[in-house]
């Protein structure tokens, strides 16, 4: 966060100097108050894109073994261009390294732990373990704490489900 703040005022130093620069050229036909104005540009410019290659730059700090399942995009009230190029402010990630399969009786079993980014003030990582049942396309939450499965959050998953596709084509 600290380094976004100091690009943003970097970015509305260049931007200023630019102005600065173009007023100069102009033999200061320009108005003075084009150079903070531009500078302010600058720094939302800066702003937006950061905001718009968040998910991008997230991917890229993720282990090769990390498989993005889904993504939502959406709008934010305080950030009206969202209205009309909506942005991505979360995703889900399975790392495919740490699924632990094993097989019991006929159906196999698959244990991994799906990650959720979230884009915020300060990016929240929640994470949540699941149990999937990869003949059956079962997906079953299990209690944090004590590993027990909580059978009143059973859900069925269609077999091109990016969740199950993840999960039991690569155990």
């Amino acid at each position: 966060m600290m380094w976004h703040l100091i690009a943003a005022v970097f970015a509305g130093l260049g931007a200023a100097g630019i102005a600065l620069l173009l007023r100069t050229l102009s033999g200061k036909r320009l108005p003075r108050w084009i150079i903070p104005a531009v500078g302010g540009l600058g720094m939302l410019a800066y702003q937006i894109h950061a905001e718009y290659t968040w998910f991008e730059h997230k991917q890229q700090q993720l282990p090769a073994s990390a498989q993005v399942v889904a993504s939502e995009r959406g709008e934010v009230f305080w950030r009206p261009w969202t209205y009309l190029f909506p942005m991505t402010i979360a995703f889900e990630v399975i790392d495919r390294e740490s699924l632990i399969g094993r097989q019991v009786d006929d159906q196999r079993l698959v244990e991994f732990i799906r990650y959720r980014f979230e884009k915020q003030a300060m990016d929240r990582v929640t994470t949540r373990p699941y149990l999937m049942n990869c003949t059956t396309r079962e997906r079953l939450p299990l209690n944090e704490s004590t590993g027990e499965p909580r059978l009143d959050e059973l859900e069925r998953l269609d077999a091109d489900d990016p969740v199950f596709t993840a999960v039991c084509h690569t155990s």
